[in-house]
């Protein structure tokens, strides 16, 4: 099978999701023979911020879409699958291009589900939705599940929808030995977000207030000056994705928070919810509605809605804690890495291929 992706990155991790997410889909392509191509716009934010990462395909960096056109052409005319994704910086264009693509069955893969539906709501344009919306595409996934995939296809005209959620390479994120420059009693990975704010605040900040003899860590980019920072609360500006598992292993606890959008409509494990965990190390996470889906509170995951939560969660004995990694790992191992989301992405392809869904009506107009 051969895959051509047109997506935002996966060059780098710096400010963003999605590249450690394509990057273990592509090793699980590459661990069954699979082609893999990943167009992307050489932007300079990611070419300062490159990290270094197995190449499990085939990377096609560009600088504008006209000078890459022919050869996206090229790579589509053998190509199985064509995928287009969320903020894709040429997304429409690509759209157009992978819709007229007769060979493969064309897919868009919506990582930002939530975000993209209150940014159309709002009135404002995408980089990757245009007026024809998701109307061409033979399947379009989302990485939240629940109620928004109703909303893909009564406002935005997709015809076959699934659920494809995060997922974790354990190749890349596994338990190490723990790296005393990244010891923690608590610890947070993640760029910084103001609507995660208030979350951070309640369930990481104020308790490091409140326990002043634990050390706290935040790892993560774009982090604003006037952040609220303690003396026990350390930083590590833009942890690479190969130091992720040095920094769960080395962490007592750590922290996951939901995007209020994502939040908002539940049904949205992030990657690093899955990463940390398949280092066997213990979380702490925010409820969002469908969490239960991949984690059980309480036995493979802490679910925090208060301060008094978080310490309960920090004051707990080390027993109980590992308990709960161990349980956490077993779980993400069995049912949520990036080999078994490629399993999943091949039934929902196939199922497109072979009983294709007719276009609605509304997305007959350009």
């Amino acid at each position: 099978m051969k895959i051509v992706v047109f997506g935002l990155t996966i060059s780098s991790s710096w400010g963003n999701g999605h590249a450690t997410l394509w990057r273990g889909f592509a090793h699980a392509c590459a661990q069954r023979g699979y082609r893999f191509v990943f167009f992307e716009r050489d932007t300079p934010y990611y070419a300062m911020n490159r990290d270094p990462y197995p190449q499990y395909g085939e990377t096609v960096l560009f600088e504008d879409w006209q000078s890459v056109r022919a050869e996206a052409a090229r790579a589509l005319a053998d190509a199985d699958v064509a995928i287009v994704s969320s903020y894709c910086p040429d997304g429409i264009a690509a759209s157009a291009l992978v819709c007229d693509c007769p060979s493969a069955v064309s897919v868009f893969y919506d990582l930002d589900t939530p975000v993209t539906l209150a940014r159309l709501a709002r009135g404002e344009e995408t980089t990757y939705i245009g007026p024809r919306k998701l109307g061409d595409f033979d399947l379009v996934l989302s990485f939240t599940g629940g109620p928004v995939l109703d909303d893909l296809r009564n406002q935005l005209g997709a015809r076959r929808v699934a659920p494809l959620y995060g997922h974790v390479d354990p190749d890349q994120h596994h338990r190490t030995t723990p790296n005393p420059h990244y010891t923690s009693d608590f610890s947070y990975l993640g760029t910084y977000a103001a609507d995660r704010q208030n979350a951070l605040d309640t369930f990481f900040v104020e308790p490091a207030r409140l326990r002043p003899q634990s050390k706290f860590m935040i790892a993560g980019a774009q982090y604003p000056l006037d952040f609220p920072w303690t003396d026990n609360i350390y930083f590590v500006r833009h942890l690479p994705p190969s130091e992720h598992s040095a920094f769960f292993s080395s962490s007592a606890l750590t922290l996951n928070i939901t995007r209020a959008d994502m939040a908002a409509n539940g049904w949205c494990p992030s990657g690093r919810l899955f990463e940390a965990a398949a280092c066997g190390t213990p979380i702490v996470s925010d409820w969002f509605d469908g969490l239960d889906h991949f984690l059980a509170p309480g036995s493979e995951t802490l679910v925090v809605r208060t301060i008094e939560d978080a310490l309960a969660a920090l004051d707990l004995e080390e027993a109980a804690k590992q308990r709960i990694g161990r349980a956490a790992r077993e779980r993400v191992l069995a049912e949520h890495t990036s080999a078994a989301r490629l399993t999943e992405f091949e039934r929902h392809v196939e199922a497109a291929r072979a009983a294709p869904a007719p276009r609605l009506a509304h997305a007959e107009g350009a």
